[in-house]
């Protein structure tokens, strides 16, 4: 099993392009020399074996160093969601206590409140890039490197001293293996704080031969790295690629525009991104016209991809999958081919090459063909676990077995598609109802752009269902006229009993719709109604 990625990589491909970044593509050679770099100057600053360093940043090149990086010492790379507000930081930092955080200028202040030893990226490449030199002999002894250290007591939070390097020599390799912690990944974080996924090295060397086997990425292909870095989206392609000897073109953010002329520049071959990507950049002036002909197929991850989105790339010759991944599971878990892709959407396909899937009753039995159950997964790509949280992790993984919290169905051809969480599911009337269904419902509906459904209580069926829609621009629909338009595709008790429109659905760090966000705007909501008919 290949531990060091980059160095493995560069010893085959030196010279062969890698990363596009800032303007300019570094080699296989490049990268190899930048994260031994990297290695060498933490190394020289006390950072050991199992070390979380974080980072707080946009996609900056400092993610990817990290990543290229941490075999060569042994440090945990840990991205920080930069979505998450300044107490929530403090929080996640004092659970995983880093031993250093990177940040950017941009989320200096959330960096901050973090209370950890800091390194800002403003002079990361010259600092990088600079020769190692032995410190002063005074006690005020210093480098060019100017590191912000935890805040003291009664000290400013501006302080900041120089950081005096010591003299070790360069670090020597560590003795890793497949089941040693590459990457600490947060989940999304819906429900609370986010929990940390322990990634080991077999996780991101399986993912990637998976991918290469059943979707057939090869190092003739290219793809742009846009959704953030932060996420476990990182291992969708980025890494794959990287294996592979393929280009990866590194966004420090999504523009649409930006987006297209990154796509048409480089000649991307894959799209990867969520739903509401794909649709902003359908929805943008230069999607009709930009050069896109490179592409060989467009993927969508973390939520199922309604029609509406996928059909302006079809009638541009774009073939479209849909994906279905878990941080805890080596993000990639399915595969389906183009045509069975276009013949049934709804389908994430057939389970990776290394990987095992068993639809499930509540007791760990498995469904009969075509019921619903949860799925489990097991393999290699799985996970070690959440960080410090046995309770968690006893009751996601039994046995081997990850339990995913997804509820899905296998049909007569093997296909396997995704009917929503397990907490999600409510019962009306003491009818199961699953909430994708009424969601891929209400999204064939003319004039819907997003829609998330949850249950409420109702005071005669027990649940009903709350179905919050956001229109495209210039549509006029209300609760009647959507209920209307839902008859002829949904039994009658699956229908929503409540409506609430919203200009955008709230999302989660990793671009996923906030249903916990959902439920409080509707609380909120009757709360104000109340006090007004009181």
């Amino acid at each position: 099993m290949i531990i060091d990625l980059i160095g493995w990589r560069a010893s085959l491909t030196p010279k062969r392009p890698a990363l596009f970044w800032k303007d300019r593509w570094y080699s296989y050679a490049e990268l190899n020399e930048r994260a031994q770099k990297l290695a060498a100057h933490l190394h020289r600053q006390g950072i050991k074996k199992d070390d979380r360093i974080a980072i707080l940043a946009l996609n900056h090149i400092a993610h990817l160093d990290l990543v290229l990086a941490a075999p060569k010492l042994g440090f945990i790379y840990t991205p920080f969601n930069y979505r998450l507000s300044s107490a929530e930081q403090k929080q996640l930092a004092a659970e995983i206590e880093p031993a250093l955080l990177l940040h950017d200028e941009k989320h200096c202040a959330l960096a901050e409140a973090t209370g950890c030893r800091r390194l800002p990226l403003e002079n990361y490449e010259t600092w990088l890039h600079e020769e190692s030199a032995a410190p002063s002999a005074s006690a005020g002894g210093n480098s060019s490197f100017s590191m912000t250290p935890a805040a003291a007591p009664g000290a400013s939070a501006g302080d900041t001293k120089s950081f005096s390097m010591t003299p070790d020599p360069e670090p020597a390799a560590p003795m890793l293996n497949g089941d040693d912690i590459h990457m600490i990944l947060f989940t999304g974080g819906s429900t609370g704080l986010p929990k940390g996924a322990l990634i080991p090295y077999r996780q991101v060397f399986f993912n990637a031969v998976n991918t290469a086997i059943a979707w057939g990425i090869t190092e003739n292909d290219c793809a742009i790295q846009a959704t953030p870095a932060f996420h476990a989206a990182l291992n969708v392609l980025a890494t794959p690629l990287l294996f592979l000897g393929g280009r990866v073109v590194w966004a420090e953010s999504f523009e649409p525009g930006g987006y297209l002329k990154l796509a048409e520049a480089h000649k991307s071959t894959i799209l990867f991104m969520v739903p509401t990507m794909f649709q902003m950049l359908t929805e943008h002036p230069q999607f009709a016209g930009a050069n896109l002909s490179q592409v060989r197929f467009a993927i969508s991850g973390g939520a199922p991809c309604p029609p509406t989105v996928r059909e302006p790339f079809a009638a541009r010759g774009i073939r479209f999958k849909q994906g279905y991944g878990m941080t805890e599971c080596g993000v990639n878990c399915f595969a389906i081919s183009l045509d069975e892709a276009k013949q049934y959407p709804g389908a994430v396909g057939r389970p990776m090459p290394t990987l095992q899937a068993v639809i499930r009753t509540p007791d760990g039995a498995p469904v009969k063909p075509g019921e619903i159950g949860e799925l489990t997964l097991s393999g290699p790509v799985v996970c070690a676990g959440y960080f410090n949280k046995p309770d968690e992790t006893a009751e996601s993984f039994r046995d081997g077995w990850l339990w995913t919290g997804d509820l899905a169905r296998q049909d007569e051809r093997g296909l396997y598609f995704i009917c929503g969480r397990r907490k999600e599911m409510y019962i009306s009337g003491g009818e199961n109802i699953y909430p994708a269904e009424i969601e891929a419902a209400l999204l064939q509906c003319a004039g819907v752009a997003e829609c998330a459904v949850i249950g409420i209580a109702h005071p005669r069926w027990g649940e009903t269902g709350l179905a919050a829609v956001s229109l495209r621009p210039d549509v006029r629909l209300n609760a009647e006229s959507l209920r209307a338009l839902l008859k002829p595709r949904l039994a009658g008790y699956k229908l929503p009993g409540e409506f609430l429109f919203l200009s955008d659905l709230p999302k989660t760090g990793a671009g996923k719709i906030n249903k916990p966000e959902i439920r409080r705007a509707y609380e909120a909501q009757q709360t104000v109604r109340q006090s007004l008919t009181a």
